[in-house]
């Protein structure tokens, strides 16, 4: 378990930043608009870059591609379970007329439910971090020695 504890806490403050972000959107009503999203990524992609960074530190010589990938995706994943659980809650508890407002201006055709909505939002978040793992990892492999 010591193993993920620095990719828990790197994902927690990751998932706390993308919270951040999300009301300070809400309190100027630009939290429908899914061009804002986007930021998302670079939040995401911040924490995971750093979570292996600190790691290849810590580790030193003993850092390999296995211990890097498997903290950028534990990482990225946490943020995505927490923000995820957020944004049902908000969407849910908070602002009911969220999905009615994110709905009327994005899936004018279908009739959405909450459901797709945050399947959606968790399918991202695991997809962004997954891509930005991949594409991190080959700032910090170490060649093989052969």
């Amino acid at each position: 378990m010591m193993r993920f504890a620095l990719p828990i806490r790197f994902g927690i403050a990751t998932s706390g930043s993308l919270i951040a972000y999300f009301l300070i959107l809400s309190l100027f009503g630009l939290h429908t608009n899914v061009f804002y999203s986007l930021f998302n990524g670079v939040i995401t992609g911040f924490g995971i870059y750093e979570a292996i960074k600190y790691l290849r530190l810590q580790d030193g010589k003993a850092f390999n591609y296995t211990k890097g990938f498997s903290a950028g995706i534990v990482t990225g994943f946490m943020a995505t379970i927490i923000f995820t659980i957020f944004f049902a809650f908000y969407a849910t508890e908070v602002d009911t007329g969220f999905l009615a407002e994110l709905s009327k201006v994005w899936f004018k055709d279908y009739k959405t439910e909450g459901g797709i909505v945050f399947f959606t939002v968790a399918i991202m978040g695991f997809s962004t971090s997954l891509v930005l793992t991949l594409a991190f990892m080959q700032l910090f492999k170490t060649a093989r020695k052969d």
